[in-house]
């Protein structure tokens, strides 16, 4: 069986189906009807619109009725064209070439006009831009014109139909007393005044109620014949007049007698009365009609029977059914539709006397609750209507009350909630009672209603009210009942958490929400046991305790029993009377913020016991430690008292001496800490620049890596300049003290692998003169920098200050810019370091920057900022060497004699001092087992022994002993009472047995508080001579007070560091860094010969 089937050839008609198997056959479907047409189907085009829109567009449809799945061609002047589809059928598309549609106003505007009306139509174009149109119209069923205005002077009927008036009514009886209202309407049209028509004569405007113009709305209250017309226009043009309306006034029925209900066996009288009929003969109807009723206005009934009436039902009605407490209601009874009528009572079906309002007791009060009927009568022998259908009246006793279990407004969820509603009046009534919470009744009939689990979908205002014997209670107040979905926890505070030696705390339990809570208790005696209970169902949350322990609490209430989550465990601790005695160790006096020390406790009882324990400290103040037993028992406090110091300290490094001849040893002293032995250790570190960077990083020294307990450290033979730090630690964990500022140790001689050449190549510059620095070495990526004494320190590189290019860097203008110069490299390599003196007027003195070698040939000369000049004087460390002017100072062969400041002097002006370092020949290194060395230590110790008789020689002296240097007239003393310590080291060689050796002298102030020196502080080096015999020869020259010393010798020179001893007058501060070159000139005989020592050594 299959469910298609083809029809070929198709024909009209109506096909339906149906389905059957062996037993069962469906019912025909509903018919399809199937049309099917000879003609060949003709495609529609429709255009919406035809006119296509200024820049715009319209859409074209093409469609086949009936019929459907087409695709479409397009045409336009008969040539196939593609256009733009909006769906793959093509069937409808958009095209755009165009001009925009004119418009056709109209003058008066009204929307429509009537025959023998005058009207002038205008075609617009929009935006024509002065196209020169012909117009046509349409209809073109007259001569009409090719200009775009059109005037019809008076409209035909070929132009339109002559409007008639429509007059409505809403009813066309006039009630009696009353008036209907008419209305006036032309259709499709507006701006008309109407006129009306009564009985063919106009009916004016005053004696229309209520209207206003253009009167097309008036009110009538007398019957006739209207009709109505519009107008418009000047001269008037006036509407057909419309259809008649004819209006009559409505008949009155009169009964005699008056009443408006009677029954069977009355007689009645009936008359239909016309108002205002003017005469009119009117033939009358009656309804109903079932019977022969008259034509005249009058119908008379003799005796009235049961088919023209029924025996009526008396109707009771209370407003309201339920008497308020100590109130009353009214009880009406009445007969619908007549009157004259006397009632009777009845409650609970028996007769009752009741007070009435009126005469006929139809309005009754009642103050008492039953069941009340009523009936009513009237004439003699009286006729009693059918008895009222009953009413119950419910009287309000009293308001009952709901009592909340447990009490309080709030519970939990799970808990048990009992709600008992409580009416304390009311004897032996069996009472019914509701239930209501929040708008919704409950099926609860009894006084109690109980909620084993409550949820938060029980939350709300619950009230009840009772009804009984005719009585029933008002609602009572709300009770509220909210339900917390978390489960509550107890609170434990304590008044103290320590209980005093022989006192006691007290513990209180509170759950924050809900009453009727009863406490439970729970004690830990020690970490490792359990909670032990101590107390339960108390019903005051205090407990007093006199022992230490953990505790806690938790509240139950209800039947069974609900239980809060325990309270959060509160330690209390049991003070005994013992203090313990707290020692610091290391017992420094002076502890730094972050600085971790110990602390030993010990308790000082028969059996005393110690512990220990490291702390950090934090700031100065009182520090408190006790003891602890079994967790819960604590002795008193042990306070000791620390001095914290903040910020950490900060060394100060001082280099000793900082310009180094080539191989000599350079001291490192880190000072500045107020105790400089408590406790510290000291890390010596070396400035490395870091590659790729402008950023220094640091790396201890060899041989310092477990630190130095000495806050010195002597490096032997640097070679090259170098930066410097320190910082000092203690204690375990290492506390650190700050990094001292970078020091630098600056060499002046050339390195093989990296070196510094300055041009011009001199010391001494104009402020407004260029200068270039350019380094050199194995390195191909330099930096040079620099150190001032206008910054502190001011080692930074020269696009900071100058341009660098390649390894070159050039200052344009020296301002602000004397100092130490150098070269580093990123691999970690120092050049040579070179001063450079800025000057801003006068003359300068031309001198090489570099040091030079022993007999190498030297020329000086002096120049202003213009030109070199000649007639110059010139001065080795300030003496005039030639008495006759001349251009250049010239020294064939330089010796170490040479070595010292020199200046030049031209037209009374001087240029200021430059040091020309004298470097000696290169040797070879003299082996460790060289025989100078077995002689030089003995007589370096030979020497310190000389210096100690020296010191205890002058502690004899009565007067002022200090050490005098000069340089350009400038001196610097050292306080009377000073200790000098003094250490000598030599580097003197055999085979330069005239090679000067510098011997470093320390000054040490010992005073009662001992202050940390500076930088720098004084140093002393002191030329000494070493004779051919083998002596060595020093000469140490010093005025001490008025003692003069020995042995007039050659000039010779020392560098002297600057120090804090306090000076006899104000110091001007040298141009160049901070080491002072000074001349040593010889003294007098010294009278007392136990200085000869001084003089000559031997060895």
């Amino acid at each position: 069986m299959t469910n298609e089937w083809r029809i070929i050839p198709a024909v009209s008609g109506d096909y339906s189906c149906r389905a059957d198997t062996d037993d069962n056959k469906t019912e025909w479907s509903e018919a399809l009807r199937l049309t099917v047409s000879t003609d060949k189907p003709k495609a529609t085009l429709t255009a919406d619109p035809t006119i296509i829109p200024a820049g715009g567009s319209i859409t074209l449809t093409c469609s086949v009725d009936g019929s459907d799945d087409w695709k479409f061609d397009w045409f336009r002047d008969d040539e196939p064209v593609q256009l733009s589809g909006t769906n793959e059928q093509q069937s409808d598309v958009s095209v755009s070439e165009g001009v925009s549609a004119p418009t056709v106003k109209q003058h008066p505007s009204w929307p429509v006009v009537f025959r023998g009306e005058t009207v002038t139509l205008r075609c617009e174009m929009e935006d024509d831009e002065g196209t020169q149109w012909t117009y046509e119209w349409n209809p073109a069923n007259r001569n009409s014109p090719t200009s775009n205005e059109y005037r019809i002077n008076s409209v035909s009927e070929s132009d339109t139909d002559k409007p008639r008036a429509t007059l409505t009514a809403h009813r066309t009886i006039i009630p009696a007393g009353g008036s209907i209202t008419l209305t006036c309407s032309v259709d499709e049209s507006d701006d008309w005044k109407f006129d009306w028509f009564r009985n063919d004569r106009q009916y004016f405007a005053t004696r229309f109620r209520g209207n206003k113009d253009p009167f097309r709305v008036i009110s009538v209250s007398e019957g006739g014949l209207y009709r109505c017309r519009g107008g418009r226009g000047n001269p008037v043009f006036h509407t057909e007049t419309s259809n008649i309306q004819k209006i009559v006034s409505a008949p009155t029925v009169k009964q005699h007698p008056s009443w408006p209900v009677v029954f069977t066996g009355e007689t009645v009288t009936l008359r239909c009365e016309m108002e205002d009929d003017e005469g009119t003969q009117w033939t009358y109807e009656w309804s109903p009609d079932n019977r022969n009723s008259p034509t005249s206005n009058e119908y008379r009934i003799n005796s009235v029977s049961e088919s023209d009436t029924y025996k009526p039902r008396a109707t009771l009605t209370a407003d309201p059914t339920t008497i308020p407490a100590g109130g009353s209601t009214t009880l009406t009874c009445s007969v619908a539709g007549s009157t004259g009528w006397k009632f009777d009572w009845f409650r609970d079906e028996e007769p009752v006397q009741l007070r009435g309002t009126n005469e006929q007791q139809s309005d009754v009060s009642v103050s008492e609750g039953g069941v009340y009927s009523c009936r009513g009568g009237r004439g003699n022998p009286v006729y009693q209507t059918e008895e009222s259908k009953k009413v119950s009246v419910l009287k309000t006793v009293f308001k009952p009350t709901v009592i909340l279990q447990p009490s309080g407004s709030v519970v939990y969820r799970g808990e048990k909630v009992t709600l008992r509603c409580e009416i304390k009046e009311g004897g032996r009534t069996q009472w019914t009672y509701e239930w209501r919470t929040n708008n919704r009744n409950i099926q609860i009939r009894s006084s109690e209603y109980s909620i084993n689990k409550v949820s938060e979908y029980h939350s709300g205002v619950y009230s009840c009210m009772a009804t009984g014997d005719h009585q029933q209670t008002e609602w009572s107040d709300g009770v509220t009942l909210t339900v917390k979905p978390n489960h509550p926890k107890a609170s434990l505070t304590a008044s103290n958490n320590i209980i005093p030696a022989g006192g006691s705390v007290t513990l209180t339990c509170l759950i924050d929400i809900g009453v009727g809570w009863k406490f439970d208790w729970f004690k830990l005696e020690s970490d490792s046991s359990a909670a032990q209970s101590i107390r339960t169902s108390e019903s005051d949350g205090v407990l007093v305790i006199s022992e230490g322990g953990e505790y806690g609490c938790r509240g139950g209430r209800g039947d069974p029993v609900f239980y809060t989550e325990t309270s959060g465990k509160v330690t209390i601790e049991k003070r005994v009377p013992i203090t313990p005695t707290v020692i610091q160790q290391p017992n420094w006096s002076q502890i730094y913020r972050g600085e971790e020390i110990t602390e030993m406790i010990t308790t000082n009882r028969n059996s005393p016991t110690s512990s220990k324990s490291m702390i950090t400290a934090d700031s100065s103040g009182d520090y408190k430690c006790r003891g602890r037993r079994d967790g819960f028992t604590i002795t008193k406090w042990g306070v000791i008292t620390l001095t914290v110091s903040s910020p950490k300290p900060q060394p100060v490094l001082s280099v000793s001496p900082s310009w180094p001849n080539p191989g000599a040893s350079v001291t490192l002293s880190c000072e500045g800490l107020e105790l400089q032995s408590a406790g510290w250790r000291f890390f010596w570190y070396k400035v490395v620049p870091i590659p790729i960077s402008t950023s220094y990083s640091i790396e201890l020294l060899p041989n310092t890596i477990n630190r130095t307990e000495q806050n010195s450290f002597i490096i032997n033979g640097p070679t090259q300049t170098a930066g410097y730090q320190c910082r000092a630690g203690r204690g375990e964990p290492k506390f650190y003290t700050n990094y001292s500022e970078v020091k630098f140790i600056w060499s002046a001689d050339s390195h093989p692998a990296a070196f510094l050449s300055v041009s011009p190549d001199r010391v001494q510059h104009f402020i407004d003169q260029s200068v270039t620095l350019n380094c050199s070495g194995n390195n191909t990526k330099w930096r040079v920098k620099r150190f001032t004494e206008s910054t502190s320190p001011s080692y930074v590189q020269c696009f900071h200050w100058g341009m660098m290019s390649g390894s070159s860097c050039t200052i344009k203008r020296l301002e602000d810019h004397s100092g130490v110069y150098w070269c580093e490299s990123g691999s970690g390599e120092f050049s040579n370091a070179v001063n450079i003196t800025v000057h801003d007027d006068g003359v300068i003195l031309v001198s090489p920057v570099h040091p030079v070698t022993e007999g190498d040939p030297v020329t000086l000369s002096c120049r202003n900022e213009t030109q070199f000049l000649s007639n110059v004087f010139y001065y080795h460390n300030d003496k005039l060497i030639n008495n006759d002017s001349r251009e250049e100072l010239k020294i064939s062969a330089v010796s170490k004699s040479d070595e010292g400041f020199y200046k030049c002097q031209h037209s009374g002006k001087k240029s200021l001092n430059s040091w020309m370092s004298i470097r000696g020949t290169v040797s070879s290194p003299v082996p460790s087992s060289s025989p100078l060395l077995l002689i030089i230590g003995p007589i370096s110790g030979i020497i310190l022994i000389i210096f100690l008789l020296l010191l205890w020689r002058y502690k004899q002296h009565k007067d002022l002993c200090s050490f005098r240097s000069e340089k350009n007239s400038q001196r610097s003393t050292i306080n009377q009472g000073a200790e000098n310590e003094f250490s000598v080291s030599s580097s003197a060689t055999p085979a330069e047995p005239s090679e000067v050796t510098y011997t470093a002298i320390k000054f040490k102030k010992l005073r009662k508080k001992r202050k940390p020196r500076k930088p720098e502080e004084p140093v002393i080096y002191a030329e000494v001579n070493t004779s051919a015999a083998g002596k060595v020869s020093r000469t140490l020259y010093q005025n001490v007070s008025s003692c003069q010393y020995p042995a007039e010798l050659a000039p010779t020179y020392a560098e002297i560091n600057k120090n804090r001893a306090k000076r006899n007058r104000r110091e001007k501060p040298a141009a160049t860094d901070e080491s002072v070159y000074s001349e040593i000139k010889s003294g007098a005989t010294l009278e007392d010969k136990r200085w000869e020592q001084l003089a000559e050594v031997n060895g």
